[in-house]
């Protein structure tokens, strides 16, 4: 029997167990989770500021992930209930199929400059003709500034320029964008280190040879369109089929579902923020920086000048095979910020193995289309809201204060009822401490 049969039913205890029998986790590990040791607050106290105390999140773990022929046990870190259900459902059925195909086309951060003072199109290619000229220069001043990471085989790649004419609304920008290797790190820090450090060197340039210009700022750019990462699976429409629905039926629906997402802007706000449910938990599990990931995603999504839904769905009808890909923008590290130094992150990278960055941006784009896929199977099919209800009611019974071994049986009793919400979830508790009362 797998290991995971039935896992989402069975006790903490249970779980943890399963794990260790596993041997994804050590039996010291599992204690450490068992007693929700979780983050020291001395830890935390040095991690951000005017810190008073720590926030509990559910951390969760997804199933059935096949990603290049090996299997993952995805970390999740997350409180809305029904994301890791639907994202191991979804897994489970690409499984099925032969699982994920992912690679990394590239992996560089890139960061800017932005100058003033550039007043026409003539001085701007005068001050690209300089920069070409001094390229090397530059980038040797950049590597000077980290020169740590180009020991580690990274460092600063390549210099372009892009000049933006003055408008009635804008100033006339140059901007000079630094193109760096960041190796296993995200690289923010190192990359605002180098650009501040060119920063300088253009400063006194300038300054020297009595040029107008002047540098406004210096930051990396969290538009990484040279960090990207493509994940793909085909499906057999039959394996989609369920009670009365048709798996052909269902899957020309999905990808109708697709193009919608491609054409309305409304849904495509929703078709990726769903997506995104899965790539934010398992990216916050890793320790990793959620709002860089989502700002670099929904940038990329703008790419055609529309915002569109990022994953494709398409469907041969020949060969009756659903076919789904995702490319996106993944600049995650496996290695600086909180990841050496949360003890929850270093837990999450253990249970995946410990993958170099390239692997980890394969897992967590994997995430993201597994999670697509269960979204819109459910969609077109008998709705949104099926899958819901059941931890919806879950949700409603804690917090009305149902006790753990009243949970399930108040649960049970919620999903008899034609609405839900506190009121009735009050009610059925108080009946069911009653009956249970009475009966003891």
């Amino acid at each position: 029997m797998s290991i995971w049969k039935q896992f989402y039913k069975q006790s903490l205890t249970e779980r943890l167990n399963r794990l260790v029998n596993g041997r994804y986790l050590n039996e010291k590990t599992a204690t450490w989770l068992a007693n929700n040791q979780s983050l020291p607050l001395e830890i935390a106290d040095h991690m951000s500021e005017n810190v008073i105390g720590t926030y509990g999140l559910p951390f969760g773990v997804a199933l059935n992930f096949m990603i290049n022929q090996k299997d993952y046990l995805i970390p999740m870190v997350i409180e809305e209930p029904s994301v890791i259900a639907a994202a191991s459902y979804g897994a489970k059925l690409v499984r099925k199929n032969g699982g994920f195909t992912a690679h990394v086309s590239k992996r560089l951060m890139t960061g800017e400059i932005a100058l003033l003072n550039v007043q026409t199109q003539n001085e701007a290619n005068e001050l690209t003709t300089w920069i070409n000229a001094h390229k090397n220069d530059l980038l040797d001043v950049a590597r000077s500034a980290h020169p740590s990471i180009v020991k580690r085989g990274g460092g600063p790649i390549d210099i372009r320029t892009h000049y933006y004419p003055q408008t009635e609304q804008t100033a006339a920008f140059f901007v000079l964008y630094l193109t760096v290797d960041t190796k296993e790190a995200m690289g923010a820090n190192m990359m605002n280190t180098m650009l501040e450090a060119i920063d300088h060197y253009l400063n006194h340039y300038f300054h020297e040879h009595n040029l107008p210009y002047e540098t406004l700022l210096a930051i990396l750019s969290n538009y990484t369109t040279d960090c990207l990462v493509t994940v793909s699976t085909t499906i057999s429409a039959d394996t989609l089929t369920k009670q009365h629905l048709s798996g052909q039926w269902v899957a020309k629906r999905i990808a109708l579902a697709s193009q919608f997402a491609k054409t309305d802007t409304y849904r495509a706000a929703t078709h990726n923020k769903g997506m995104m449910n899965g790539i934010d938990a398992i990216v916050l599990a890793t320790g990793n920086d959620w709002r860089a990931i989502e700002a670099s995603i929904h940038a990329y999504a703008t790419k055609t000048g529309q915002y569109q839904g990022l994953t494709t769905w398409t469907y041969d009808e020949t060969n009756q095979r659903l076919h789904g890909e995702l490319t996106i923008p993944m600049p995650i590290g496996t290695v600086g910020g909180s990841i050496g130094i949360h003890p929850s992150a270093k837990l999450a990278h253990q249970l995946l193995g410990h993958p170099d960055a390239k692997t980890l941006m394969t897992i967590i784009a994997s995430v993201g289309l597994a999670q697509n896929f269960a979204a819109l199977r459910a969609l077109v099919s008998e709705g949104i809201q099926t899958g819901h209800m059941r931890l919806q009611a879950k949700s409603l019974a804690i917090q009305v204060g149902a006790q753990s071994d009243e949970v399930e049986s108040v649960t049970e009793k919620l999903l008899q009822q034609p609405q839900l919400n506190q009121e009735t979830a009050k009610q059925v508790l108080l009946n069911w401490r009653n009956n249970h009362s009475t009966h003891n």
